[in-house]
């Protein structure tokens, strides 16, 4: 089986009984992917910024509640001893 495709050579071979217009190439656009994929062009490229960077897409609604935690998180955390110097 090709790793790529995911076919196997009998599927295309008349004499072991397949056909070779046993699959059509198709295409489909993914606004998802296409997201992912300009984000990704934003990123850089090299060095240690770089290393590790990961694209995936996160529902408006739980970035919106994430924002949200983590600004009241900065407002309302404890001070530390040391601040009040």
């Amino acid at each position: 089986m090709c790793p790529q495709c995911g076919t196997r050579d009998a599927e295309w071979d008349e004499t072991a009984g397949g056909d070779e217009s046993a699959y059509v190439a198709a295409t489909h656009k993914c606004i998802g992917c296409e997201v992912i994929a300009d984000k990704q062009a934003e990123l850089p490229s090299e060095g240690q910024a770089a290393r590790g960077m990961k694209v995936y897409l996160l529902p408006a609604a739980v970035h919106a509640a994430l924002q949200a935690h983590r600004e009241l998180t900065r407002r309302h955390r404890p001070h530390d001893e040391d601040d009040d110097e």
